[in-house]
């Protein structure tokens, strides 16, 4: 029995739910799957998947297999990519989720650097605010802000990123900027769909604020604009913030306190064995982006 291969099927078989779409995926027959996932049965003396005539679900062994077989088609990939260390040999399509914000800064510049570097690769980007689906959508690799990875998938921390509560300069004009994180309940506050609780935190003491106003959105992009427009208060991503806190265009406020730093991983399946590509995006970045992005502690707020 090639074990690789019987490993790839069942991995497709247990993400798809499927033995005819893992087929369908691998180029295989369903018969082929069907073998090899019995074959591996068979090894393991342990039953990987419950079959009925409409469903096909995970045992709880086929659940642990999953986990460690991902991670053996993973460090398969690793040495396929380190096999062809000439990146003239790297040539695929990668397809990357990515929060909206980000995907227009730093990864655009990141892709447009490692494209210019391959040029038989392709490269889609899918930006959304939104966790995708990297089974339904068919995504590679997906960038998450998140201090808790998914456990069923496999994660690479590739930064810290820093957040700051931010207003613009006409808003501050006409509004005194808060001293303390509770006084954020009396501003308007311009809210991610995702997060209406805001933390600071000083002196080893954490403030949770449970913030409203007169936008809430699911897109960093869109809350950056109408926090210029000067419509309210936005805790943002320092990464995305900053360009615009250089440009004077937005103004930092309770720079006494600090905001919980979010990391930022690349997210993906064990398909990534299919290609070598996908890998050395990952390793690619992962060197890129060794620098945290924390705001400026010497910025200070505006006074009121």
């Amino acid at each position: 029995m090639d074990r690789i291969t019987a490993i790839k099927s069942f991995v497709e078989v247990a993400h798809l739910l499927s033995f005819t779409k893992a087929a369908d995926k691998l180029g295989l027959s369903r018969l082929q799957v069907s073998r090899h996932v019995q074959e591996l049965e068979q090894w393991l003396e342990q039953r990987l998947l419950h079959r009925t005539t409409r469903k096909v679900s995970l045992t709880q062994q086929g659940e642990q297999a999953l986990i460690r077989f991902e991670r053996i088609l993973d460090e398969t990939s690793a040495l396929i990519v380190q096999s062809h260390a000439d990146s003239s040999a790297l040539r695929g399509t990668i397809r990357i989720s990515s929060p909206i914000g980000f995907a227009q800064t730093m990864l655009i510049d990141a892709v447009s650097q490692f494209l210019a570097e391959n040029s038989n690769v392709k490269i889609d980007i899918h930006g959304s605010d939104s966790f995708s689906n990297l089974v339904e959508e068919r995504i590679d690799i997906a960038l998450r802000y998140t201090n808790t990875p998914d456990e069923s998938l496999i994660a690479r921390p590739l930064m810290k990123i820093g957040a700051c509560i931010c207003a613009s300069p006409s808003y501050l004009a006409t509004h005194p900027a808060p001293k303390t994180p509770t006084e954020l309940v009396d501003h308007a506050c311009l809210v991610h769909l995702s997060n209406d609780t805001w933390q600071c935190i000083k002196d080893d003491k954490v403030y949770e604020v449970k913030v409203s106003g007169p936008l809430v959105c699911n897109d960093v992009t869109t809350i950056i604009a109408a926090t210029m427009n000067g419509t309210g208060i936005s805790l943002l991503p320092y990464d995305i913030a900053r360009t615009y806190v250089k440009q004077g265009k937005l103004v930092p406020i309770l720079t006494d306190y600090n905001i919980n730093s979010s990391q930022l991983w690349a997210v993906y399946l064990s398909r990534s064995y299919q290609l070598p590509v996908v890998r050395a995006f990952i390793d690619y970045v992962a060197d890129l982006w060794q620098t945290d992005i924390e705001p400026c502690n010497t910025v200070k707020s505006l006074k009121s």
